[in-house]
């Protein structure tokens, strides 16, 4: 297909001579993740009874984060996970992503999962564009945040 301005364009791919450098394309678990997004809160965040609550990002940058933790008091793994991100497809899929890694198989205990690195998010993903790399940097910081908050509301909270 081609645009008034002379772009071959295909899905989310745009190509043109000039930036052709700066061509790029998600791989197919990030669209994965970003048309069909996991533990996502669609629901009221008020009706939603979480053990701890974190948030990351700015509005005036526009990519901003909550995350909502469900915490097994026996275990002390994470057995919900929910979100909601306003940004970017990256972001989207970054933080859809991180919310799977945390509650699969019986859930991560907390004590690991305050310590994810953005790079363990980006390596399920199948990578991003190096420019979209502050975009699963935002998940963890948020899951970090609530993980602390439920850890302050039960007298133990990590610095």
């Amino acid at each position: 297909m081609e645009d008034k301005n002379n772009k071959q364009t295909k899905g989310d791919v745009v190509s043109n001579d000039k930036y052709k450098e700066e061509s790029w394309v998600y791989s197919g678990i990030v669209k994965d993740h970003f048309f069909n997004p996991r533990n996502i809160l669609l629901d009221s965040d008020a009706l939603y009874e979480a053990d701890g609550i974190g948030v990351a990002g700015s509005p005036a940058c526009g990519d901003m984060m909550t995350v909502w933790i469900k915490i097994n008091p026996e275990t002390k793994k994470i057995k919900e996970c929910k979100w909601r991100t306003f940004g970017c497809a990256s972001a989207i899929a970054s933080t859809s992503m991180m919310s799977v890694m945390v509650t699969e198989n019986g859930g991560m205990d907390i004590k690991e999962a305050i310590n994810l690195k953005p790079q363990q998010i980006l390596e399920r993903l199948g990578g991003l564009p190096d420019r979209k790399f502050h975009c699963s940097v935002l998940g963890h910081i948020a899951l970090r945040e609530s993980i602390n908050d439920y850890l302050k509301k039960n007298g133990s909270a990590k610095k």
